[in-house]
């Protein structure tokens, strides 16, 4: 049956190799795991089967931009498919939950993040699903180059759900990696397809580059065969920016790609770019995920790449067409700072765990957080706190409970009395109860749970259902806020020092691994086996040809990284200069990492309380390796831990 579906809607007389496994292992009954190289057509390992099963498919995706370009895709083959995302106004929101409801959706795209909303889960609960979809799968895995804390609860969100079969996906795992996403999902190994990661028709080359050299280098590259499909690298949105500036000032008309511009104007340089009016973009990673272009002919990274799972997954998205197409590498090692740094910011201070530890403490049963607030306060950010949440929860000091918006306020559409007079007796009384503890200003009115609680004995659950049903009805607009999170305290009686140290000790660890994985990326650069092979090796494809000739080092041409221009060293009176201010307006002294991050000029949530960034030091040293700074500071101020 599902091969007249595939001919049907997809145009397609048999299917690839691993996509037809993995399709008979879903429509058996089993759940699956396919790690497939990027171009090599996962999304159809889960659109195909959606036809066949009986119920929803919900599919976790990471980005807007892929949500959006897999809808695109669905739609134009006729299949009924839909999101739940940020960038929707309330009615369409509506419209798509009554249409998934009615069961007129087959398949429903969200971001993980969504599953935190209450409301969305309380609609999610009444739908029968079928299969659960998690794209970017490697996202689990803390061991994994792109970890999201919210993925780890993804196991339990599915048994509440009762969801029963799913489907991992992803391009970048390696073998641990592989392990520790399926274990997660109780995935047994006979169900895990990997084809393979060696792509034939990509030339990978690794030339060595100067910072002064890169620029020249990078307009000849792009000269060589001017006006094919490219895409440029690059780290930091200011790069982009000067970069494609220079490239117009020398007659070659490329666009700059970053999360720093407005969106209306982000999508029309994709669009542009996808239908050939743009040949060339100068992008960070904001650009590429979900872009399904198949004659993409150069992907130039002019900066290094993050890891090798980056780069393994940009370079992935050239020649999906089978055609041959250059993959670049303008290296050199002046960018490691930049990376390194990235790492380092993402390690808290032993004093800010502590703090979060001195929280939990002091609520001996419940306790309830608004991340966003605890960030502030204790100074991590918001990636690592989650992350130390989440170490908690193995330690089984904390449990999570539920999430819920602190605040619901409604604006009526409709007269009150038609809501009221909609129900009758005990239910009519509810919805009274509810007018008279949502106190109004202006035009809002404010839900007051307590209120309810103390009057009406009214559990907040059913208050939500209830302003949910006016909501859906069209009688008034809703909104909430302030995310917060309820844990309960499973151990308040613990050592918080040794506790403290022990999480410490687990972040240093994380560090040290990612660390040593940028190192890894410069040593497959300067590698002096072949490259296709060594890469395909390291994603646990063992079948790749020893010497593939079509990269630079079967050419014979074995790079060696050109190092950075030696920096000058800072005297101690001027680097004292610099931290004396960030130091008075710490509300406690700091540590010396918390310096050497701002002298680093690391986004920090302190330095937007303290205004760092307008302190005459901060950023100074950015360009200067990390643990050398560290080392200066701690000399500088011995007090400092």
């Amino acid at each position: 049956m599902y091969l007249h579906n595939l001919k049907h809607y997809f145009g397609f007389d048999s299917l690839r190799p691993g996509q037809e496994t993995v399709i008979k292992q879903l429509l058996d009954g089993h759940s699956s795991a396919a790690i497939f190289p990027t171009g090599s057509g996962k999304s159809l390992c889960y659109q195909l089967p959606a036809l066949e099963l009986p119920h929803l498919t919900l599919v976790i995706s990471p980005l807007l931009a892929l949500m959006k370009d897999q809808l695109d895709f669905l739609h134009s083959k006729g299949i009924p498919a839909a999101s739940i995302d940020s960038s929707q106004s309330w009615e369409d929101s509506q419209r798509v939950m009554q249409a998934v409801r009615a069961g007129e959706i087959k398949v429903l795209m969200i971001s993980v993040e969504r599953l935190n909303n209450e409301r969305f889960r309380h609609f999610i609960s009444q739908v029968p699903i079928s299969l659960l979809v998690v794209d970017e799968a490697h996202c689990i895995s803390e061991w994994g180059h792109n970890f999201r804390p919210d993925y780890l609860k993804l196991p339990q969100h599915r048994a509440d759900l009762n969801i029963p079969q799913v489907l991992l996906l992803t391009a970048t795992a390696t073998p641990a990696v592989i392990d520790d996403m399926c274990a997660k999902f109780a995935i047994e190994k006979q169900h895990i397809v990997i084809t393979g990661f060696y792509r034939p028709n990509l030339d990978i080359a690794i030339t060595p580059a100067s910072a002064e050299s890169k620029n020249p280098q990078l307009l000849e590259v792009l000269n060589h065969t001017p006006g094919l499909p490219t895409i440029v690298y690059v780290t930091l949105q200011k790069t982009a920016e000067d970069l494609a500036h220079w490239l117009k000032a020398h007659n070659y008309e490329a666009s700059a790609y970053h999360a720093g511009m407005d969106s209306e104007q982000r999508q029309q340089i994709q669009q542009d770019f996808m239908s050939g009016r743009h040949h060339c973009i100068i992008a960070t990673i904001a650009f590429g995920m979900g872009i399904d272009k198949a004659d993409i002919r150069k992907v130039i990274h002019f900066d290094l790449p993050k890891s090798i799972e980056n780069y393994s997954q940009e370079i992935g998205r050239a020649g999906r067409d089978g055609l041959r197409s250059e993959c670049v590498l303008l290296a050199d090692r002046s960018g490691m700072n930049v990376l390194e740094n990235f790492v380092y910011g993402d390690t808290p201070d032993r004093s800010a765990i502590r703090a979060v530890l001195n929280e939990i403490q002091a609520h001996p049963q419940q306790w309830e957080v608004m991340l966003n607030r605890l960030s502030k306060t204790v100074n991590i950010r918001l990636l690592p706190l989650k992350t130390l949440l989440v170490y908690l929860e193995i330690e089984s000091i904390i449990e999570p409970q539920y999430t819920y918006f602190a605040d619901y306020r409604f604006k009526l559409l409709v007269d009150e009395t038609l809501v009221v007079n909609s129900f009758q007796g005990e239910r009519q009384t509810f919805v009274r109860q509810i007018f008279a503890c949502s106190p109004k200003a202006r035009t809002w009115h404010t839900v007051d749970f307590d209120a309810l609680w103390h009057t009406a004995r009214a559990e907040r659950k059913r208050v939500v259902a209830a302003i949910d049903y006016f909501s859906e009805k069209g009688w008034i607009t809703l909104e909430s806020k302030q995310m917060t999170d309820v844990y309960r305290v499973c151990q308040q009686h613990f050592d918080p020092e040794q506790l403290t140290e022990r999480l410490y000790q687990l972040f240093k660890t994380k560090e040290q691994s990612e660390i040593k994985r940028l190192a890894d990326m410069l040593a497959l650069f300067e590698n002096e086996h072949c490259l296709s092979h060594t890469l395909a090796g390291y994603f646990a494809d063992h079948n790749a040809p020893t010497e593939c000739g079509h990269c630079s080092v079967c050419r014979g041409n074995v790079a060696q990284l050109p190092a950075p221009n030696a920096l000058q060293p800072v005297s101690d009176n001027l680097l004292k200069t610099w931290c004396d201010p960030f130091i008075d307006a710490c509300p406690t002294p700091p540590s010396a990492h918390a310096i050497t991050r701002f002298l680093c000029g690391m986004a920090m949530p302190l330095h937007t309380q303290i205004k760092a960034r307008q302190m005459s030091g901060f950023g100074k040293l950015e360009a200067h390796p990390f643990a050398k700074t560290l080392e200066q500071v701690r000399t500088l101020f011995p007090h400092t831990s």
